[in-house]
């Protein structure tokens, strides 16, 4: 049973004064096609304008949170605050899943909780709340829910996460298995450890890099791995640095 639409509105910190677009921002093009378009319209076009919206006010905080940040630094981190990935664990945070429309087909396999499904209702929502209290009210809620991670851009953290997320997405939409890392080995002295990790995605494809902790070096070679897909695919480019 889907919880109460109010409870929703608390956990976005936002409540509708029309609670219709709300609903559409739920509402999967599954469940809407089992209903004439006029009663039971998806979420799509809003995921369209909450992606804009989302994409400026991120640009805009990182420019004015980094004044001094290259174009190619303030790419790479709005693109990690963008990503499906991280917006799904945004979704998760709230719990968006469990208030989502889905039709019977999609609720049985799983789309309350399908990666995909997840970040693009979150991003209708944007909209919606754009759409119902305007761009300051849009802004407040991103700068709530999505850009708790601002503060941590220059510090290297997402700098490293960037790989091993961009290898994640990208595996994923190859159709091939999620990326495994395994400590192969360590060497040198306690103060100066070197780590070496491979990553491997499936059997057949594997690189090894080493750094100086296991953070680091499966980063590098998620990195490496990345180039090896770039191969395999032609139309695949990785973020600017």
């Amino acid at each position: 049973m889907t919880p109460p639409i109010e409870r929703l509105e608390e956990k976005l910190g936002y409540r509708f004064r029309n609670r219709e677009l709300l609903l559409r921002a739920l509402t999967h093009r599954s469940c809407a096609s089992e209903f004439p378009p006029d009663e039971c319209p998806d979420n799509e076009q809003l995921e369209y304008l909450g992606d804009a919206v989302l994409g400026f006010v991120v640009s805009e905080a990182l420019v004015a949170r980094y004044p001094a940040a290259r174009e190619g630094e303030l790419s790479q981190w709005k693109s990690h605050l963008v990503s499906a990935t991280y917006l799904y664990r945004c979704a998760l945070a709230i719990e968006l899943g469990d208030y989502l429309r889905l039709g019977k087909g999609e609720e049985r396999n799983g789309g309350r909780a399908r990666r995909t499904v997840l970040a693009n209702a979150f991003e209708a929502v944007i909209a919606a709340i754009h759409l119902d209290g305007g761009i300051e009210m849009a802004r407040a809620f991103v700068k709530a829910k999505v850009l708790l991670e601002i503060d941590q851009m220059a510090d290297g953290a997402i700098e490293l996460l960037n790989h091993k997320s961009v290898l994640q997405e990208r595996t994923q939409a190859m159709g091939l298995p999620m990326p495994r890392y395994l400590t192969i080995g360590t060497a040198g002295p306690e103060h100066a450890k070197v780590f070496t990790v491979e990553a491997r995605v499936g059997d057949l494809l594997s690189q090894r890099a080493t750094g100086s902790s296991k953070k680091a070096a499966s980063q590098h070679a998620a990195e490496m791995l990345i180039g090896r897909l770039k191969s395999l695919d032609g139309s695949f480019t990785t973020p600017q640095v």
